[in-house]
């Protein structure tokens, strides 16, 4: 894990780090509500939005550390029936061999990623934000920090607001307000950043897609003989988001369901 966090990702994590607790900072100094409950002996509201804060960037290094489902070459070896009767022997398509690994079978759903160069099973995307993929282990946890980010950035926001004072000219005001107006626009940008980017995932999951095979369907092997409207992996909402989220039983990612029967093939 040490090797991983000093590798490319280390200029990006640091600036997310840098940013977000420099943000903070200039929130506590300037005269918000978080200035003013502390000047009053109400240390609980500071005290929650610090631990967010943290929290967020606990999360943050956990997604972009973690394995996300990363495949070694000799753990597919001798998997080909066990992934043949998954699929309906009607629609079975063409078995993948990756043409950058040294692996024999490319399990269904996985994708090579060309920047970390390796296979991933159930790929979602790679994330420039945290130099890692998004795959089957860390997907989940991916979404629980978008959603805590999130939390926190419109918290900061509100409280940046809070913050801004009115003077009597233009060139004053900008003077006194200009570290929080600052703030305030990197705030309001990632705020819809991530609201848009928590959406869709929570979009996908409820449908059981990956960004990948929503963004390249055409392209993909195993989804080529069905329409447009049909997803061989989707069991219904409820079913998906439990299967997702669901953190006590071991999902099998690659198992396709027919659209006449409730039970996989």
């Amino acid at each position: 894990m040490g090797q991983n966090m000093f590798r490319t990702g280390f200029l990006v994590r640091a600036t997310h780090t840098l940013l977000t607790w420099v943000i903070t900072l200039i929130l506590f100094l300037h005269n918000t509500d978080l200035r003013r409950c502390e000047e009053q002996g109400e240390l609980l509201l500071p005290l929650l939005f610090f631990l967010l804060v943290a929290l967020s960037v606990l999360l943050y290094f956990a997604v972009s550390l973690m394995d996300p489902g990363f495949i070694l070459t000799d753990s597919v070896k001798g998997s080909n029936e066990e992934m043949e009767s998954m699929i309906p022997q009607s629609l079975t398509p063409r078995l993948r061999r990756c043409g950058y690994c040294l692996l024999q079978q490319q399990p269904m759903r996985a994708k090579h990623c060309q920047t970390c160069k390796r296979c991933v099973r159930r790929f979602d995307h790679h994330c420039p934000w945290i130099e890692n993929c998004v795959g089957e282990r860390n997907h989940r946890w991916f979404i629980v920090y978008l959603l805590v980010q999130l939390l926190a950035l419109l918290w900061a926001l509100h409280i940046a607001l809070s913050g801004i004072t009115p003077t009597l000219t233009w060139e004053q005001w900008f003077r006194v307000n200009g570290f929080l107006l600052a703030a305030l626009g990197v705030v309001g940008v990632f705020s819809m950043v991530v609201m848009l980017l928590l959406g869709c995932h929570l979009y996908l999951v409820s449908i059981s897609c990956t960004t990948w095979e929503f963004m390249s369907r055409h392209r993909i092997s195993y989804l080529k003989n069905f329409s447009d409207e049909e997803n061989p992996f989707d069991r219904g909402v409820i079913c998906n988001l439990w299967d997702f989220f669901c953190v006590c039983s071991t999902v099998v990612w690659e198992k396709m369901y027919t659209r006449n029967t409730p039970n996989s093939v």
